[in-house]
């Protein structure tokens, strides 16, 4: 029997476990799922007899190291900042260990006792970083396998609702964290390579600075820079590489709008409102405004920002009832970022039976034989319901993925990593597909440096 242990069960695990109580028999798998919330957990495994789930606070070094020893492998769904005391406990009890996040410079630090003890701490393998990793790197080595050079790659990926659930003027709700929405771009310029010169975007000017995408089927999207585009340009082999763009998407006409935020300073997560508990949503709105004996706050609101009354942005923000006298905002020392998370959530929930969409697409432009050329390459990922979401699909499933092939020794060079060599992506990548996660791919005209009007 392999003993799974998984720390944490949020709502990006319902396809993670699902996928080993699946494998469980064929795979000689026993599961433990240790969370503060042993209720939730359960509800989710029901009573099968292949899964333990027990209290387990990552805080308490010694139930979190027992539950480590007794594990073959740990999968660790925790928020980034937690992972570390899990992985040193990994660490000390020679157990391997895979996360969904982003390689921290302490989880980094143990590359070296990782590789010493052959063990495989393999890191951003969920959706973005991970699908994007793999799929970008299947496509830029068969590339290079032909004798091309890369020339150009952009990359996009939006949480997005599904086209059967939406149905408000932004075409957006939440599907997962709305603080991260909220708060995203602020702390540095977005950077990015564009025909060989460095480019960068300040915060003021990051939503106002996008790319149309289109994605046969769904229409027409919009994208914006990601903080850092060149994080991956080493690691993915582009050193001489002319463009390179990795953004987020949206559909047309959000980034616009969410603009008008950004320029009042409704974003800002820096400072706190003073009386914030005591604020209507209109308070809220007509503490940014200058003071007006006469005008009202909608008519300064648009003044402010020079909207025209007939113009759909004056709709969507209309839509949200910013304006409202009546809805108080009822928290305590808040920041304009929290504030504005919280009206957003009155109107982008998703309701019980919406559903959300994950949207990828990578951009490749490459010379051969002396010609350029362009591939396109797109993913679409619908959900289910409101536990077997997309999100959880295309995180979990290659984080589960992932943890039977180290295993099964599939993978098997050891330390702290993430999937970008062809042992890694390529098995775990046609596993996807049999789960419904396919990437289409196709030939256009290259395009170069004019599908970035930046």
């Amino acid at each position: 029997m392999r003993n799974i242990l998984v720390i944490g069960a949020g709502k990006s695990t319902s396809y993670l476990i699902k996928y080993f109580i699946d494998k469980a028999d064929t795979e000689n798998l026993h599961l433990t799922i240790g969370d503060i919330d042993v209720q939730k957990a359960k509800e989710i495994t029901g009573n099968n007899p292949n899964v333990d789930v027990i209290f387990l606070d990552v805080f308490d070094k010694e139930s979190r190291g027992n539950a480590v020893k007794n594990s073959d492998i740990v999968v660790s769904m925790l928020p980034a900042r937690f992972h570390i005391e899990v992985a040193k406990d990994c660490i000390t009890y020679k157990t391997h260990m895979v996360t969904a996040s982003y390689v921290s410079p302490e989880m980094q630090q143990l590359n070296k006792a990782a590789k010493e003890n052959g063990l495989i701490f393999m890191n951003e393998i969920g959706l973005d970083p991970g699908i994007d990793h793999m799929s970008a790197m299947q496509v830029l080595n068969d590339i290079r396998d032909q004798g091309g050079k890369i020339i150009l790659f952009e990359s996009f990926t939006g949480g997005l609702v599904a086209p059967e659930s939406d149905n408000n003027l932004w075409n957006y709700k939440f599907t997962w964290n709305p603080r991260n929405v909220v708060v995203a771009g602020q702390g540095s310029a977005a950077k990015f390579l564009q025909e060989g010169a460095y480019k960068y975007i300040p915060y003021n000017r990051l939503f106002r600075r996008t790319e149309f995408l289109d994605i046969d089927g769904f229409g027409r999207f919009e994208g914006y820079a990601n903080r850092d585009s060149l994080k991956y340009q080493h690691i993915y082999g582009l050193d001489n590489i002319k463009t390179l763009y990795r953004g987020t998407m949206r559909r047309v006409g959000f980034s616009r709008a969410w603009n008008i935020f950004v320029q009042l300073g409704m974003t800002d997560d820096s400072y706190t409102i003073d009386d914030s508990e005591n604020m209507s949503y209109r308070d809220f709105v007509n503490s940014f405004l200058a003071y007006s004996p006469t005008d009202s706050v909608e008519l300064k609101f648009r003044h402010a920002l020079k909207i025209d009354q007939d113009d759909i942005v004056w709709d969507k923000l209309e839509e949200l009832d910013i304006f409202n006298s009546e809805k108080m905002v009822n928290l305590i020392k808040a920041t304009p970022a929290q504030i504005l998370q919280k009206i957003l959530m009155d109107s982008w929930t998703l309701d019980a039976d919406d559903k959300d969409m994950i949207v990828m697409y990578h951009k490749f432009g490459y010379v051969l034989d002396g010609e350029k050329h362009q591939i396109d390459s797109t993913m679409v990922a619908i959900g289910e319901n409101q536990v077997y979401t997309a999100m959880a699909k295309t995180v979990g499933l290659p984080v589960a993925i992932a943890t039977v092939a180290i295993l099964n020794k599939k993978i098997t060079t050891p330390g702290v990593q993430i999937p970008i060599s062809r042992e890694v992506y390529e098995p775990i990548l046609k596993e996807l597909e049999t789960n419904g996660i396919t990437f289409s791919e196709k030939k256009v005209p290259y395009l170069g440096y004019n599908s970035l009007n930046l």
